[in-house]
C-alpha cells in the first residue's frame, strides 16, 4: 500500500473515531438532560453524610442527585460562613437543578459561627430567590434539619428549637414553598447522632427517606 493510500486510510479512521466520539458525547449529554436533577444544598449534615447518595438510590435512574453541602455554612448573612459565600453555592446553580433541597439552620444556632443571627430570614429568602431565578425554575423544598442533641459547645439545642425551626417555617410561608420535616422524623433517635449533631448511616437513611417521600409526591419516578 503506497503512502497516499495510507494517508487517506489514516484520515478516514481519524474522521470515524472523531464522529464516534461526538456521537458518544451527544448520547451522554442527551441522557443527562433527560434526568431530573436534584441539588442537595446545606451544611455538613448534607456534605458530610450519605443522605444525598441514599436519596439517589431511592429515586433511581431517572434522577441525578448532586451533593452541594458546605461544612459550617449558614443561611444567615452575618455569620462567619454564609452559604451564599461558599463555592458550593455557585456549583449548585451551575448544576441547573430541577429540584433544590435546602437544609440549613443548624450552624445558625451556633453562637461561635453566628454570634448575632439577625439576618436568618432575610438570608434564607435571598438564597431561595437565587435558585428561583435559575432558567430551570426548580421546585424548591425547605427542610427542618434534624434535632441537636448536644448541650456543649456548638449549636444551641434550645435556641435551635425555639427560634430557628419557627423561622424556617416563616420562610416557607413567606415564599409559599413546601417544607420537609426531618426534625420530627428524628427527634426520638438521639442514638443516630454520635456527636449530637451529625447523623450516622441510619440517620442519613431516615433523612433521605423523608425527602424521597416529599419529592416523589410531586414527581413520581
Amino acid at each position: 500500500m503506497n503512502k497516499k493510500k495510507l494517508m487517506l486510510l489514516a484520515i478516514g479512521l481519524a474522521i470515524l473515531i472523531a464522529s464516534l466520539g461526538v456521537a458518544s458525547c451527544y448520547i451522554l449529554s442527551v441522557g443527562n438532560k433527560d434526568k431530573i436533577r436534584v441539588a442537595c444544598v446545606g451544611d455538613s449534615i448534607t456534605g458530610g453524610t450519605e443522605y444525598p447518595a441514599d436519596l439517589w438510590n431511592l429515586l433511581g435512574a431517572n434522577y441525578m442527585v448532586g451533593n452541594f453541602g458546605a461544612s459550617g455554612s449558614t443561611a444567615s448573612l452575618d455569620s462567619w460562613t454564609p452559604y451564599m459565600n461558599e463555592s458550593a453555592f455557585q456549583d449548585a446553580k451551575e448544576f441547573k437543578p430541577d429540584i433544590v433541597i435546602i437544609m440549613l439552620g443548624t450552624n445558625d444556632a451556633n453562637p461561635l459561627i453566628t454570634p448575632n443571627n439577625g439576618s436568618f430570614v432575610e438570608g434564607y429568602e435571598k438564597l431561595v430567590a437565587e435558585f428561583q431565578s435559575l432558567s430551570t425554575k426548580p421546585q424548591i423544598y425547605l427542610v427542618k434539619p434534624p434535632p441537636v442533641f448536644t448541650h456543649g459547645t456548638g449549636p444551641n439545642a434550645e435556641y435551635f428549637v425555639s427560634t430557628l425551626i419557627p423561622r424556617i417555617e416563616q420562610v416557607a410561608n413567606r415564599t409559599n414553598l413546601p417544607i420537609i420535616d426531618v426534625y420530627s422524623a428524628l427527634v426520638n433517635n438521639a442514638d443516630f447522632f454520635p456527636d449530637g449533631v451529625h447523623p450516622n448511616g441510619e440517620g442519613a437513611k431516615l433523612i433521605a427517606n423523608e425527602i424521597y417521600k416529599a419529592v416523589t409526591l410531586q414527581n413520581p419516578p
